[in-house]
């Protein structure tokens, strides 16, 4: 992929498809160093299916027996000597806290940094597409900070008023453009 938010979208598409309800995206940064993770509540993975799921050749979906979202975001942080880290806790009756948690770090200074893209249209499309989705979008830097909830939006707008109305998304792109620049 050409730019990060386009895989944190990929990822978070991901999570979705797994069942997830709430969904965390957060990204830091310090430094020319810029973290970004994706939490969700989906179903989680087994460990043997975790352990490998960095591979290309493991995939759920039908359609073809590759998978190319979580390595390709592996390769992103690692060929700028970032770090990536993923884990889950798969649902089932003894365990209620399940999930899935991606970690990875990207030395936004190394020639091989991809750039971070478009994150306001990749949290619009989120809520456009999902806007049942319990989404938080943070981020932080030294000398920035942004959040954005939609359980908040939520609570402000009232049950009547839909999260992927044209009113709503313009306001929250707004908001998010704005604040980081």
């Amino acid at each position: 992929m050409k730019e990060l938010s386009l895989n944190i979208l990929d990822l978070a598409q991901n999570s979705i498809k797994a069942g997830a309800k709430h969904l965390s995206i957060r990204l830091e940064k310090r430094g020319s160093w810029l973290s970004v993770a994706i939490a969700d509540d989906g179903v989680g993975m087994s460990p043997a299916f975790a352990a490998s799921a960095a591979d290309p050749f493991t995939t759920t979906r039908t359609t073809r027996k590759v998978g190319m979202g979580l390595p390709l975001f592996k390769l992103a942080a690692e060929q700028t000597g970032g770090t990536f880290l993923l884990e889950s806790r798969q649902a089932s009756e003894e365990n209620p806290l399940h999930g899935t948690t991606v970690t990875a770090t990207f030395d936004t200074n190394h020639v091989d940094c991809e750039p971070l893209g478009d994150v306001a249209s990749t949290v619009l499309a989120l809520i456009q597409g999902n806007p049942e989705l319990s989404l938080t979008y943070e981020f932080r830097s030294e000398t920035a900070g942004q959040r954005l909830s939609t359980d908040e939006m939520r609570e402000i707008l009232g049950e009547e008023i839909p999260l992927n109305s044209p009113e709503v998304l313009a306001w929250a792109r707004e908001f998010l453009e704005g604040e980081t620049k």
